[in-house]
């Protein structure tokens, strides 16, 4: 096979880019999103909405988060418009997670598929990702499992009722920010990221006890914002990129 051929062939099947602890990683993170999924059906089905509702919201929104905040302002009695319009606030944060992202899709359909996809997962493991094919495979591949597992644990959990009330009590709530946690620290070697984790950090956890549930992610963004600058001018590679583009720039003569 040419070089040509194979490089189209492997364009179509991208998942020959990960090798076997990167699939391993998704698989674990689709089936703890799917035992969370089990718990919003549980609590769906608490405020009165069926499994089939259940399973078209997850399935059509693709964002826990904000489902979850559904459906507690719909337990609480409130009305659903307001409930959808607390969960659409709460998912904002996806526009920070768009920006990490979208280097590596390409532009169309995949862009436009891979808006769909976007989540906290999703952008864990494709932002981990330092080259653009690999982080593309594993974005589509996480984002592809979610959206089957999300969907099936807020069924089963529907159906299921309250065995699953309380997955506290086996632990299993911990298994998924013990997940994001593993993803997130190899990451924290470089000092910028260290300075706007601990900015972010700060900032979401003193807005946290006057802010809805999940709006403490979006602020933690200022931490990026504030770092920014410091990453610029502290890189030693921007600062020879600067230089070199200062050398090549043409004199102009005066006339």
């Amino acid at each position: 096979m040419r070089s040509s051929d194979r490089t189209n062939a492997d364009r179509w099947r991208p998942w020959r880019a990960l090798d076997a602890p990167t699939v391993r990683a998704v698989a674990v993170m689709c089936l703890s999103v799917m035992v969370i999924g089990m718990s919003y059906g549980v609590s769906g089905h608490g405020a009165g909405l069926t499994w089939w509702q259940l399973t078209i919201i997850a399935t059509v929104v693709l964002a826990g988060s904000s489902e979850f905040v559904f459906v507690a302002v719909l337990a609480a009695g409130g009305a659903p418009l307001l409930g959808a319009a607390a969960g659409l606030l709460v998912n904002t944060r996806n526009l920070g997670y768009g920006l990490a992202v979208g280097r590596h899709l390409d532009r169309g359909v995949p862009m436009l598929l891979g808006a769909h996809l976007i989540n906290d997962e999703t952008a864990a493991l494709a932002t981990a990702e330092s080259d653009r094919r690999r982080g593309q495979a594993v974005f589509f591949l996480c984002g592809t499992g979610i959206l089957v597992c999300w969907p099936a644990g807020a069924a089963l959990g529907s159906v299921i009722g309250d065995a699953v009330a309380r997955p506290e009590s086996l632990g299993l709530d911990a298994a998924f920010p013990a997940l994001l946690a593993a993803l997130a620290i190899p990451a924290l070697r470089d000092r910028a990221v260290v300075g706007a984790a601990a900015i972010g950090g700060a900032a979401a956890l003193a807005a946290t006890p006057f802010v809805p549930a999940g709006v403490p992610v979006l602020i933690a963004l200022v931490g990026v914002v504030a770092t920014v600058r410091y990453r610029i001018h502290d890189d030693p590679e921007n600062l020879s990129a600067a230089d070199d583009l200062d050398q090549e720039a043409p004199m102009e003569v005066p006339r």
